[in-house]
């Protein structure tokens, strides 16, 4: 069995019971009965993703003997940004936060985790569906800062955008939309800087709610920077600006 992954009912089942932190769970469609119920039961619970799907998608992953479920293990605990913003407050702290909208790439992933750890982020947080999956390879790309820094995952990104808005945290969001350069805004106040999938960007409706629109200027014949580079950018300018 990968350690990556388990399968079949029971077993997924008796994980989350011993605490295994869950990244996500594949359920056949159209799977009943009382064992899957139970699951059911217990992925609620906790708020675990679950993605219905056909049998072929999980056959994909292993070819024993499923039930017709799959849970992927996360090497990482989640945390709650709910939980996360108050504490920094309460430790005195000027929060610095890293958004990802749909970053899906697990290598942009750990390259941006490590950029991130090492540059004293507070906490990284993404959303439940639509988020690169955080394994060994997310792990090994991210040099072992998954480790050290607190990964936040949420079923609703925009209402949790502006819980940070509401927690007095401004919320800068990186685009070519924008008109403005990025080393224009103020980033010493609390920050969280939204990075976008490199296909799509950031999704119009969190722009919508954003309080600033940057982007990084480019003079050669390349449109844009990889999200990685281009989010170690916006991290050191606001560690620059907090060291002056």
């Amino acid at each position: 069995m990968s350690k990556d992954f388990l399968f079949g009912i029971r077993a997924v089942i008796e994980a989350i019971r011993s605490d295994k932190e869950i990244d996500k769970i594949l359920i056949k469609k159209g799977l009943q009965g009382e064992l899957i119920a139970e699951l059911l039961e217990e992925v609620k619970a906790l708020q675990i993703p679950v993605q219905y799907v056909p049998v072929e998608r999980i056959n994909r992953v292993t070819r024993k003997n499923h039930q017709g479920v799959v849970a992927f293990i996360s090497p990482v605990s989640f945390h709650n940004p709910e939980d996360v913003i108050p504490m920094l407050y309460e430790d005195g702290k000027t929060p610095l936060i890293m958004v990802l909208d749909k970053v899906s790439d697990v290598r942009n992933f750990g390259a941006i985790t490590r950029s991130a750890e090492c540059a004293g982020v507070d906490a990284i947080i993404i959303p439940e569906k639509g988020a690169a999956q955080i394994n060994a390879d997310a792990v090994k790309t991210s040099a072992g800062a998954l480790h050290h820094i607190k990964v936040c995952r949420t079923n609703n990104l925009n209402k949790t955008l502006r819980f940070l808005k509401d927690s007095g945290i401004q919320l800068v969001a990186a685009t070519e939309k924008a008109t403005d350069n990025y080393y224009n805004t103020d980033m010493v106040v609390p920050t969280a800087i939204i990075m976008g999938s490199e296909e799509s960007g950031i999704s119009s409706d969190i722009l919508r709610i954003t309080d600033k629109m940057v982007k990084i200027p480019i003079y050669g014949n390349i449109e844009s920077l990889n999200v990685s580079a281009a989010a170690s950018v916006l991290i050191y300018e606001a560690v620059r600006q907090r060291n002056i």
